[in-house]
């Protein structure tokens, strides 16, 4: 249903996206993983047309490049940051975007569409009283408009919190039962276990591994813990925190545990750095959970 044939996308000098190629047949299910700057988002954007590239992509029999409006009918896409009128009401929002695909939707239609994501009841309120995850659900109507036959989906449950991330993971899956075609990104380790087929890994714009989720469980798990020291107070924030950003932490001694691949050793750091919060010390351990030596105070 997709295919990206050597596509490569730079910013300046900088490749982003560094000659990726990868098929995404009808019915499956694919999870770009990476961390920030690992180029899947751009990848995404270009898949969209939203971005200019080198190499080739096809959705469906179409060029994406060269019959870009036709291929850009067979999708709908969930951004991670939403922009809608506030103003508008939900149903009004569906109508709006329904029309710039050249839909006109009846009274029963917008009602449909809305209930199909659990909104039924709320098409008179407006944009602002929705709550963030009703808004990713409006979102998803809205992706859904004209029911293309593939969902381009960006970290769309990164603004959520576990309640409402779960709901919309579980109501993924459905529409994934339902033998539509996925193409998502991701940081979350639950998610991707959820709802993808196969995984494409991706470092520095390039495709470094293409394997099942199991197989990227157990490749992430061959690397190591981080047993960051917290003052109790901050012990459960942080723990929180990091699940949030797709760390599996843990509370352990006098601070937590954290496991993380090698690639990503760094990161937990920069989630409690944004936070303020102060790591007094830690150790690299193994994920055997054998001891390593201080690496010392950051």
């Amino acid at each position: 249903m997709i295919r990206i044939e050597n596509v490569t996308k730079r910013f300046g000098r900088v490749p982003a996206v560094d000659g990726v190629s990868l098929d995404v047949p009808v019915g499956e299910s694919l999870a770009l993983w990476g961390s920030n700057g690992a180029g899947k988002t751009t990848l995404l954007r270009c898949v969209l047309g939203l971005l200019p590239y080198q190499g080739h992509i096809r959705i469906g029999e179409h060029d994406a490049r060269a019959d870009g409006k036709a291929a850009r009918m067979l999708l709908g896409y969930v951004p991670q940051e939403l922009g809608f009128y506030d103003d508008l009401r939900a149903g009004e929002a569906l109508r709006f975007f329904a029309r710039l695909k050249g839909l006109r939707l009846a009274r029963s239609e917008v009602h449909a569409a809305l209930a199909n994501v659990g909104l039924d009841g709320h098409h008179a309120k407006r944009i602002r009283e929705l709550s963030g995850g009703m808004k990713q659900r409006l979102a998803l109507a809205i992706a859904l408009v004209g029911d293309p036959p593939v969902l381009i989906l960006d970290e769309v449950t990164a603004s959520l919190d576990a309640c409402g991330r779960g709901e919309f993971v579980a109501m993924l899956a459905r529409l994934r039962g339902q033998g539509r075609t996925m193409l998502f990104a991701s940081h979350r380790l639950d998610e991707v276990t959820a709802l993808a087929t196969r995984v494409v890994m991706l470092e520095r714009g390039k495709a470094i591994a293409d394997l099942p989720p199991a197989d990227m469980t157990r490749r992430l798990g061959a690397g190591s813990e981080l047993h960051l020291l917290l003052d109790a107070a901050v012990r459960a924030q942080a723990v929180a925190l990091l699940r949030e950003r797709g760390f599996e932490a843990r509370l352990n001694g006098r601070g937590i545990l954290v496991p993380v691949p090698e690639s990503q050793k760094a990161g937990p750091f920069r989630v409690l750095a944004e936070a303020r919060i102060t790591i007094a010390d830690f150790d690299l351990v193994p994920a055997d959970g054998g001891h390593t030596h201080s690496e010392g105070t950051p």
